[in-house]
């Protein structure tokens, strides 16, 4: 099992850039696929990107593609999340999740999920 914490958070101006991080406890950091879902007021949870176990896969939503990086550090038991570009439709809480085995994109694949951290992106 491993338990998840999202952090970095925060209002910016659109065109701006941050950069979230999720740090995880418990054992065997490595052997988690990680993947990062928002969900904006009103909206379904929608997938974002994910990372393979040893961060040499990654996949993207299309909506971020060329603007966000997914990265792992798995010495440090983190998996990032830089945000470039910022657009107020990129406006949600934004969730760090885990799973064993392959990276996938689908929401009911995942079963460790952490709070969430919210990001705002003014006009």
């Amino acid at each position: 099992q491993v338990q998840l914490v999202e952090s970095g958070g925060g209002l910016v101006q659109a065109g701006g850039s941050l950069r979230l991080s999720c740090a995880a406890s418990g054992r065997a950091f490595s052997t988690y696929s990680m993947g990062w879902f928002r969900q904006a007021p009103g909206k379904e949870r929608e997938f974002v990107a994910a990372v393979s176990q040893s961060g040499g896969t990654t996949f993207y939503a299309d909506a971020v593609k060329g603007r966000f990086i997914i990265s792992r550090d798995n010495a440090k038991n983190t998996v990032y999340l830089q945000m470039n570009s910022l657009k107020p439709e990129d406006t949600a809480v934004y969730y760090c999740t885990a799973r064993t085995g392959a990276a996938q994109i689908a929401i009911f694949l995942y079963s460790y999920w952490g709070k969430g951290t919210q990001v705002t992106v003014s006009s």
